[in-house]
């Protein structure tokens, strides 16, 4: 079942360690705009599914994230959010992790879920009388042959 959420504000994510980022909806538009990224449209196209993953993570951190808290300079003093700090915030493993995790995992099990969906019943699969036998039942007709 896909469990609509209307409510299309944005919202904060806790990412641990008095981290909080600020985020829109990840939408359709968001993810097309990200696939369309300078950055995701430069990958060699033998780049590893991991390389690719942060370059997309990355893409769409720029551009869903729209503040933060417990981010901090050298000194600990709060800094502004701007593209450069987002990508070097996703560059830090457990803060990667957990975005995907919580901000980008949800809309990307949706989109597995669909490419395995079934049949549609009344597809043209619908009518189609099965014709395989199993391997004993085979092995049964040969030997009485």
């Amino acid at each position: 079942m896909i469990r609509l959420d209307l409510s299309s504000g944005p919202k904060w994510l806790d990412l641990g360690a008095s981290l909080r980022l600020h985020v829109l909806p990840v939408t359709t538009a968001i993810m097309v705009a990200a696939r369309n990224d300078p950055a995701v449209e430069s990958l060699p196209e033998a780049a590893s599914k991991e390389e690719m993953a942060l370059v997309m993570a990355k893409a769409v951190a720029r551009r869903v994230v729209t503040d933060w808290e417990g981010v901090g300079d050298a000194n600990g003093k709060s800094v502004p959010v701007t593209p450069e700090g987002i990508d070097a915030l996703l560059d830090i493993w457990p803060v990667f992790e957990t975005f995907q995790t919580r901000c980008l995992a949800p809309h990307l099990m949706l989109d597995a879920e669909k490419n395995a969906s079934a049949p549609s019943p009344n597809g043209t699969s619908e009518g189609a009388t099965p014709i395989a036998r199993p391997a004993k039942a085979r092995a049964r007709t040969a030997r009485r042959a």
